[in-house]
């Protein structure tokens, strides 16, 4: 049986990317019964990808209740619908035999993850405040993409003058803007940019000096992105709700780490459930963002543990 339920999970505070703001994490569960098993998944409907929580929804009420991971790549596109139902499928699996998922997909055990912290688009004043509130975090991850953005970035470098810093524009300039803003970009000591102009129109990026690694984002889905990106992107950003799941991602990441990409890993906002799986791709990776848990003001039970040293391996309890 293949069960889909909505919910929401209230955010902290306020959370604002260059596209709009919102206030819940809007996300739906999966969870899939079978032989004396249940195993779980949540995905996030996300409107950029012409998603909404219906028509996710639809498509997984379209699957048969015996379907398994193979067929489901074949079954559904790269979305959030066939990340939740492979993230379930993986769980149930590893319920069913007793073992771990990362033992399943033959990785070596995980360990604690460095994640980067995102700090939302606000007011120049209001990012300086919050990147002092956060000063003692490894990285920041800092949202810009408008007009005014370097007296943001500025203000955030006085809150936070030692930590590292990796900025993410969520497609909100074009290719001239960012032309002209990446030397302050390099004097503010910014490690990494991500996706800073729109997918539909990333041309200019093979045509420009990449004076810091610009990292694909809404430019990358799955494995069939990679031919799109070459000279223009020098890292991806593998996110399941993207790539439909760690079936998928597992298989980007060997082909873009053997294309020379380096490896970001990612997350929408959502709970500890959907960040789970994620840190199995996230080991080793060059950046973690999988931060979501931390911007809520509520999560599920047994949710993944985060410390100075980063995001632990989720327990059994939650996932895999």
């Amino acid at each position: 049986m293949i069960k889909v339920t909505p919910q929401s999970f209230r955010l902290a505070r306020a959370f604002t990317i260059s596209r709009g703001s919102r206030l819940e994490a809007h996300v739906l569960t999966v969870r899939i019964s079978r032989d004396g098993a249940t195993g779980w998944g949540e995905c996030v409907p996300y409107a950029r990808y012409q998603e909404t929580p219906e028509s996710v929804a639809a498509q997984i009420e379209s699957l048969p209740h015996d379907i398994g991971r193979v067929e489901l790549q074949e079954a559904l596109p790269a979305g959030a619908a066939r990340n939740a139902v492979d993230c379930a499928l993986w769980d149930w699996e590893a319920k069913k035999t007793g073992t771990r998922a990362w033992n399943l997909a033959r990785l070596r055990p995980p360990g604690p993850i460095p994640v980067a912290f995102t700090l939302s688009l606000d007011t120049p004043e209001q990012m300086e405040y919050e990147a002092r509130q956060h000063a003692g975090q490894r990285l920041l991850k800092v949202k810009l993409g408008t007009p005014n953005d370097i007296p943001r970035l500025e203000a955030v470098r006085r809150g936070a003058p030692e930590v590292k810093i990796i900025v993410d524009a969520n497609e909100g300039w074009s290719a001239a803007e960012y032309q002209d803003l990446v030397p302050y970009l390099v004097n503010l000591g910014v490690l990494m940019v991500e996706q800073p102009v729109p997918a539909a129109d990333d041309g200019l990026l093979a045509e420009i000096d990449r004076l810091l690694p610009v990292c694909a984002d809404e430019a990358v889905h799955d494995r069939r992105s990679l031919p799109t990106l070459a000279g223009k992107y020098d890292m991806i950003n593998i996110k399941l709700d993207k790539t439909g799941g760690l079936t998928e991602a597992l298989e980007l990441r060997r082909e873009a780490e053997a294309l020379g990409y380096g490896i970001m890993a990612g997350c929408m906002v959502g709970s500890s459930l959907a960040m789970a799986p994620a840190t199995l791709i996230a080991q080793g990776a060059a950046f973690a963002d999988l931060d979501g848990p931390l911007l809520l003001a509520e999560d599920r039970d047994h949710p993944l543990h985060y410390d100075t040293a980063g995001v632990h391996p989720p327990d059994v309890a939650l996932w895999g």
